[in-house]
């Protein structure tokens, strides 16, 4: 059963836990990639996970979705879960002629209906007969996000899902993955090296290096004393954080649109 969207959920019930990782090790050789990890995701929230270059952030992907073998720890998934992924790279030929469409359905089936439907979620469903191979750098991310929902997820994990995205493009990606949050109730985990934005587009940090440095609400992990030290105060200084009630969506083109109380945020 999809999750209720976010704010929507019952009175006193407790966020449905998708995605649990306790104690986690992973090593390549002698060198360690992640050491002791610990890190959930449920329903109807955003987790992002931050860190320096070599950090362990898609490793620690890797790992979840069962990429790459863990030395120790546990991962536990709910019962049934599904997973929508969406890589940091997808490496294809640029002669190759492939679809919007037939990329939606490389590893999925799925009609044409379904298809215009995921394509209509993120935005793009004018370019499903487009060669993705003509397609700009943001249009590409949202249709490789299409590609995520196409298999109807509890769970997205995005492994930094503005890759190749200009700032104004980054702004937009982000605000429509909250949307899509709040109106499907999926639950993601997302790895971010934005810093400048994510902090505004996530319920929850994790700062990552080999280890968790820090972990908790935008809030106060930017005031974390390992945060600073390992961004520097003044990039901090210059990040802008607040609150996001969600009691707004935005449409495509990032404007907020109200609920019917008139809210804005």
């Amino acid at each position: 059963m999809r999750a209720l969207p976010r704010g929507k959920q019952p009175v006193n019930s407790s966020p449905k836990e998708l995605l649990s990782c306790t104690n986690l090790d992973l090593k390549f050789g002698e060198r360690t990639v992640l050491d002791n990890i610990d890190l959930k995701v449920c329903a109807g929230e955003i987790v992002t996970v931050i860190g320096p270059n070599g950090a362990g952030k898609s490793s620690l992907i890797k790992a979840i979705l069962g990429l790459t073998r863990i030395q120790a720890g546990n991962i536990k998934r709910m019962p049934l879960l599904k997973v929508g992924y969406m890589p940091q790279r997808l490496p294809l030929d640029p002669i190759l002629p492939l679809t919007v469409g037939r990329l939606l359905t490389v590893t999925q089936r799925a009609s044409r209906s379904a298809q215009l439907e995921v394509l209509d979620q993120t935005g793009v469903a004018h370019l499903i007969n487009e060669q993705v191979s003509s397609l700009s750098g943001g249009e590409l991310q949202r249709v490789l996000l299409a590609r995520a929902l196409i298999r109807r997820p509890d769970l997205l994990v995005l492994d930094e899902p503005t890759q190749g995205v200009d700032f104004a493009g980054e702004a937009q990606l982000y605000q429509l993955i909250a949307r899509l949050r709040d109106e499907q109730g999926y639950g993601i985990l997302m790895v971010s090296h934005d810093l400048h934005l994510v902090m505004a587009a996530t319920d929850r940090v994790i700062c990552l290096n080999q280890h968790i440095c820090c972990a908790g609400e935008p809030e106060s992990v930017q005031k974390h004393p390992e945060y600073l030290a390992m961004f520097g105060p003044r990039v901090a200084d210059n990040l802008a954080v607040y609150t996001h009630h969600h009691d707004h969506h935005h449409d495509i083109s990032g404007a907020v649109v109200s609920d019917s109380r008139g809210d804005r945020e």
